[in-house]
């Protein structure tokens, strides 16, 4: 019977996973034409030369079913890749040859190793390879926490990569373009760096292997067949990392990679033992939700970890509309799908990724992956006004097909703000709701909130509101005490009227029209952190009215506010940043240059060799800084921020702010 695993690949951006899932493709012959047509298919895919999205593609090597989910390599689209992870058996790292790189790849280990999801690392365009291979496993060892165990060793020749020798059965070969490797006599001269190599495995497997420690210990040549089973034990533990390479674009190393998979990957009952999943009752898990063009309808790609799944049954509530297995975009539909199985269910309406499914929908959760917070922001439009109500509900699904996205209106600015984790993210996002929902966007920088307060006091504001119109009129008198209050006091409104000067049924009516009023101050924005007290008035019995009062202490607040000195206040926002000790002393710089305030650094808790540092930093100068971060980082920082308090504007500045927002 068939063993069935489900590996995502994963790596960084231009490493080279969709070129390995095409080489799987072609060397095991699921596809007739070309494996490319397969993957990154969507327009913004093919607009950008780049994986954009999950992509998820079937084939079979000798007994193993293979299903490969092609995760986007981009920083921005880390959400997509932690989504899918929690579904697989296994993973395979793609990486390049640069040592100065390795580190870069520092958060998909530790996910990796914090989730205890069994992972191979794959050297791809190895022929480009400048350091020693050495080198290359040394600078990859310092970012894992498993150990990383040298399946090959390289051959060269000058700089051209001739092949590779399999250090589990001491085997040489040679690469030949579009055939396998050719078994070739073994290079003699490679014989002391390919033992050493050999026993960085060996002494490996043996920290798990006390059979196999004895054997080293006595100088016994260990079977093939104990350290191939010691191999495949310790990956499905996830105790080792066993490491291949190759290039995967001419399909050099992808043949005995294979191989290796088919002998040594878990399986997907071992992944769901692991997992401590056992049972028959239908239990499965979405790691993805697709919504197709022109009105197409919703498909949740799920993971099935017990039971069978089958078209017409209910989950959750929800009865399922089809089942599909997917190639690309090629959908083949399925009657049912059994545990093990990653497969499109159809029609599954108000699921969202991440969901437990279950036929009682009462399954304890199945955990997620971690919700990445958004870290850039842009304030969209729709460019047509009759689009507008449309909008909400494209936003809500463009939400469900990427759980990375946030949207709000903003209280103060009442912007429609779209939020993501960078520029190349929201613009992907754009393009989706332009091309799938026909909703163009125009799109700015967010407004930033900032607020007025004022400086000093100020007594006996006087405003007086009086119109006459032919029958009752309006009158309204009041004086009002107006002083400022601590940061982060807001409002407070109070009255000491005696002898009923202003009747108690207007009084409302004034503190309503100080709150009208305080909406935009003499500087243009909201005014915070202020005391009004009624002190005195007067009124008309017959023309008096809530209203004219509410008239006069508009006219009371804006007689009195200029003479408080009125001041602009920003938001300050407590960030933490952190990235590899390597750039602090660069990321400091930055923070300072941006008017933050640096409050400290520490080493970050469970990063070894990872700072992280404790800053205030304007909300005005946060809009790029994730794009400044990952520049200065090789796209490796990152940060949470939160509003901490307002503070007042350097003078200067705050005369330009003033300037600006009044010409807009």
């Amino acid at each position: 019977m068939a063993r069935r695993c489900n590996i995502a690949l994963v790596g960084s951006y231009n490493s080279g996973k969709t070129t390995l899932a095409e080489s799987i493709l072609r060397l095991t012959q699921a596809t007739n034409g070309k494996a490319s047509s397969l993957l990154d298919t969507s327009p913004e895919a093919r607009d950008r030369q780049m994986g954009v999205e999950l992509n998820v593609v079937h084939t079979r090597y000798g007994d193993l079913d293979l299903t490969l989910l092609d995760c986007p390599g981009a920083v921005e689209l880390l959400q997509e890749t932690l989504n899918a992870l929690v579904g697989v058996d296994m993973a395979i790292v793609v990486c390049e040859p640069l040592s100065d790189r390795a580190f870069t790849l520092t958060p998909l280990f530790k996910f990796l190793d914090d989730w205890q999801i069994p992972h191979i690392l794959f050297v791809n365009k190895m022929e480009r390879a400048h350091d020693p291979y050495r080198e290359i496993l040394a600078a990859y060892r310092q970012v894992s926490s498993r150990p990383l165990v040298p399946h090959q060793y390289p051959i060269w020749q000058g700089d051209d990569l001739l092949g590779y020798i399999d250090l589990v059965t001491e085997q040489a070969y040679h690469y030949h373009a579009g055939a396998a490797a050719d078994l070739v006599p073994f290079p003699t001269e490679l014989q002391s760096v390919e033992q050493a190599a050999r026993a960085e495995l060996l002494e490996a497997l043996a920290n798990y292997d006390d059979h196999l420690l004895e054997e080293l210990l006595e100088d016994i040549a260990p079977p093939e067949s104990e350290i191939m089973a010691d191999l495949r034990w310790e990956l499905g533990a996830d105790l080792i990392v066993p490491v291949f390479f190759g290039s995967a674009q001419r399909d050099y190393g992808v043949r005995p990679l294979l191989a290796a998979l088919d002998r040594e990957a878990p399986d997907a009952p071992e992944t769901a033992t692991h997992r401590q999943i056992s049972g028959e009752e239908p239990l499965a898990q979405v790691l993805k939700t697709f919504y197709l063009p022109q009105g197409g309808g919703k498909l949740s790609l799920v993971r099935v970890w017990q039971g069978t799944l089958t078209d017409g049954m209910s989950l959750n509530g929800v009865r399922v509309g089809g089942i599909y297995r997917a190639q690309g975009t090629q959908l083949e539909s399925l009657g049912q799908a059994t545990a093990g199985d990653i497969v499109l269910v159809a029609r599954l309406e108000g699921i969202r990724t991440g969901e437990t499914l279950s036929v009682s929908g009462q399954a304890a959760p199945l955990p997620c992956a971690p919700q990445l917070e958004p870290v850039y922001a842009l304030a969209i439009t729709p460019s047509k006004r009759s689009d507008e109500v449309k909008l909400t509900s494209a936003l809500q699904k463009l939400l469900e097909e990427d759980p990375a996205l946030r949207w709000e209106q903003h209280g103060d600015t009442h912007e429609i703000i779209l939020w993501g984790q960078g520029d190349i993210h929201l613009q992907i996002a754009l393009d989706r709701l332009r091309r799938k929902y026909h909703l163009p966007m125009q799109t700015h920088l967010p407004q930033v909130p900032y607020k007025e307060t004022i400086r000093r006091r100020t007594k006996n504001s006087h405003g007086r509101y009086k119109h006459q119109t032919g029958g009752h009129g309006q009158f309204g008198d009041v004086y009002l005490d107006i002083a400022p209050l601590e940061r982060g006091s807001g409002f407070q409104f109070s009255e000491t009227i005696v002898g009923g000067v202003v009747p108690k049924q207007y009084i409302p009516g004034v503190e309503q029209g100080v709150r009208d009023f305080l909406q935009r101050g003499p500087l243009g924005f909201p005014i915070v952190d202020v005391a009004v007290t009624l002190t005195n008035g007067s009124y008309h019995s017959v023309d008096s009215s809530e209203q004219a009062f509410r008239q006069a202490a508009r006219l009371a607040m804006q007689a009195g506010i200029p003479q408080c000195e009125p001041q602009l206040l920003e938001p300050i926002m407590a960030v933490q940043v952190w990235m590899p000790q390597a750039f602090t002393a660069k990321v400091m710089q930055a923070l300072t240059g941006r008017r933050g305030q640096v409050l400290g650094y520490s080493s970050k808790e469970g990063w070894p060799g990872w700072d992280q540092i404790e800053a205030y930093l304007p909300q005005a100068e946060m809009h790029d800084f994730v794009v400044e971060l990952r520049s200065l980082t090789m796209g490796t920082g990152g940060f949470h921020w939160q509003f901490d308090h307002l503070q007042e504007v350097p003078e200067k500045l705050a005369a330009t702010i003033v300037q600006r927002h009044k010409k807009a």
